[in-house]
């Protein structure tokens, strides 16, 4: 009987489940959460057995065996900052997750839902975390701001930056640790990261308030001008936090976060909505210009990926600022199942070391 590798992905308003043998799908699930069905909790982790009991259900209907897995890894949740890569659901891991001290998001059910799945595996089933969005690397100066009360923090897309960086290393011939890349995941937020042999050094916080503006995101607005709203009395700070993330960016400027029809927009002659989406790929095209600096020059790629990399008039745009830079390779989408797979696969195969969740006291990466 084949020992394949169960994928837990849960997100807002879905709980995401696959099965792989190796990197190939065999099975895969979306459940559906109604806002009824959730608004019953207080917090994301009182989730936990209403979510796990739809998954067993699932894999119990599609006649599928807990026997069968090898190892079972769940998305990384708001944990301490870790240095990237495979992760085992440890005790310390759990009370992090459950307590959400970092932050309530549907993401801290994936090591805890693992956890349990492999607990009720009838062999010894490791369970996993890989490249959590908190995952820091960050180089001393790259934390520095310009005040005491202030400091740079690394949360990002982890997950899909480190993975297209490694499927890009193996299809070079040449070890992700040995390379220098500048990777831009352009989704509903864009994160440019620095990849110098096998660490990311420096990367915009992309979730509240660092790079180009995105779908739903502002990036980074003029701190005066910012200063001056957040006390004129207009606004709350939920107000503010909405603008900088979630009602930001496109969603703010165009009315509308998709990128696919605001280009249709554009082909039909909008000149305004020609004029914002270039200025959003010229901010991108400034990040990776600052993240090659950041890497003294010495590129061996520019990555570009997420979910806004399918479309050629994005990537075309970003492509005639920075090709001087360094070669240019598109990894189209985010298929954050198949990227916890590959982690997950390399744990088994021996590719890389499973690392045990200790962090130190501070809110640094070791």
């Amino acid at each position: 009987m084949k020992r394949l590798i169960l994928v837990v992905n849960p997100g807002s308003t879905s709980t995401k489940i696959a099965i792989y043998d190796h990197s190939e799908t065999v099975w895969q699930e979306t459940i559906r959460h109604t806002a009824e069905e959730l608004a019953q909790y207080d917090n994301i982790s009182d989730q936990l057995p209403f979510r796990k009991q739809l998954v067993l259900e699932q894999l119990k209907a599609s006649g599928i065996d807990l026997s069968s897995f090898r190892a079972v890894i769940g998305r990384g949740g708001l944990i301490k900052p870790v240095s990237s890569g495979v992760y085992r659901v440890n005790e310390l891991m759990k009370e992090h997750l459950q307590s959400g001290f970092q932050g309530q998001h549907a993401s801290n059910l994936g090591g805890l839902i693992a956890a349990d799945i492999a607990a009720l595996c009838p062999q010894d089933v490791q369970a996993y975390i890989a490249d959590p969005v908190v995952v820091d690397e960050l180089q001393p100066c790259a934390r520095i701001a310009g005040h005491p009360l202030f400091g740079r923090r690394s949360v990002f897309h982890a997950l899909n930056q480190k993975a297209v960086a490694r499927i890009f290393a193996r299809e070079t011939g040449i070890p992700y640790e040995q390379l220098n890349l500048v990777v831009a995941h352009l989704g509903g937020g864009i994160s440019v990261g620095a990849h110098c042999h096998g660490r990311v050094i420096d990367v915009n916080q992309a979730l509240d308030g660092e790079g180009p503006f995105s779908p739903e995101r502002s990036g980074t607005l003029p701190a005066g001008q910012l200063a001056e709203i957040c006390f004129s009395g207009n606004y709350t700070h939920r107000e503010v936090a909405a603008m900088i993330n979630g009602k930001g960016g496109l969603t703010a400027i165009c009315n509308s976060n998709n990128v696919q029809q605001l280009l249709e927009d554009v082909r039909a002659g909008d000149k305004h909505t020609e004029l914002i989406l270039g200025a959003m790929c010229y901010q991108i095209a400034k990040e990776i210009g600052a993240m090659s600096a950041v890497l003294k020059g010495e590129v061996n790629g520019i990555i570009l990926t997420g979910g806004i990399a399918n479309n050629t008039w994005i990537t075309d745009s970003i492509t005639q600022y920075v090709r001087f830079i360094a070669p240019i390779h598109i990894y189209p989408g985010e298929d954050e199942m198949a990227a916890l797979a590959m982690n997950a696969q390399m744990t088994l195969s021996g590719e890389i070391e499973v690392k045990e969740y200790r962090p130190p006291h501070s809110n640094q990466a070791w």
